[in-house]
């Protein structure tokens, strides 16, 4: 049978190999753009360029995993195809605050549709943080620990599940834990510090079981020992940085939320002629 990894090797060199990935980011950069560009003509004021840019380095981000510059049939490269889907792109596009963008520029029947979808009680519980969490690392562990990691290098159709899988939990576990966007019945600050710093544990612990067990993990696949344990700590060292991102964007919106509530209820207290505290 020719594995994937034999394709990614065959194919790697190919200039076509770089289509897709400039698809990605044209498409993802460009309708977002349109987006911002609507946003300012019904708002008056122009859209954030610091969420613009976030997008963009999400798309990006994407773009890199999907690229010949990540085509490799190592443990190393299937790493970082990985930490770039389900860690990197999903921070940036989530504080790109598409939701919110989104609900600006559409027709308000439009709008509420989609305002209806965020109050499902589907969508709360995919997009709560304990389940997002265990869509995401507990995706990781069943990757990693079961032969579905040996099958995506054999089968190109299972590998783009697998991508497709850690792009969309990882989407919604920092959509869960930091995101900008509204969320209807989000779980408070603490909840979100609690899932955030647990599943973080159970990334790292997953990383340094792959480094303990390199060469006998992942099952049905035979890397050399140096590069799965150089794969492990692409896992353990890049978890940590996109958690320490994630805590970041928490509490960064939680101070500016905190910001916004005290400006309103200062606005509030003049219009009733309370003093302001």
């Amino acid at each position: 049978m020719t594995t994937h990894a034999g394709h990614h090797a065959a194919t790697g060199a190919d200039p076509g190999a770089w289509l897709l990935p400039l698809v990605v980011v044209l498409v993802t950069a460009g309708i977002y753009l349109v987006g911002t560009r609507r946003w300012q003509r019904r708002r008056g004021r122009a859209w954030d360029p610091w969420r613009t840019a976030s997008w963009i380095a999400g798309a990006v981000a994407i773009a890199l995993a999907l690229s010949p510059l990540t085509d490799s049939p190592t443990a190393r490269a299937h790493m970082v195809q990985h930490l770039l889907l389900g860690m990197l792109a999903p921070v940036g596009l989530v504080l790109g605050a598409p939701v919110t963008l989104l609900l600006g520029v559409l027709r308000p029947d439009a709008a509420r549709v989609v305002t209806a979808v965020l109050r499902t009680p589907a969508f709360h519980l995919l997009s709560h943080p304990v389940t997002a969490a265990v869509l995401n690392v507990g995706g990781m562990f069943v990757l990693y620990l079961t032969p579905l990691y040996a099958l995506s290098t054999e089968s190109t159709a299972v590998h783009h599940l697998v991508h497709a899988h850690f792009l969309i939990a990882g989407y919604l576990f920092a959509w869960a834990i930091a995101g900008p966007d509204p969320a209807p019945r989000r779980p408070g600050m603490a909840t979100r510090v609690v899932v955030l710093i647990t599943a973080g544990a159970a990334h790292a612990y997953l990383a340094k079981l792959l480094y303990a067990r390199a060469g006998e993990l992942p099952p049905g696949t035979d890397y050399a020992v140096a590069d799965m344990q150089a794969a492990a700590q692409w896992m353990y060292y890049g978890g940590d940085v996109v958690d320490v991102m994630l805590a970041v964007a928490l509490f960064a919106t939680w101070l500016r939320r905190r910001s916004r509530s005290r400006e309103n209820l200062g606005v509030g207290s003049a219009v009733v002629g309370t003093p302001r505290t």
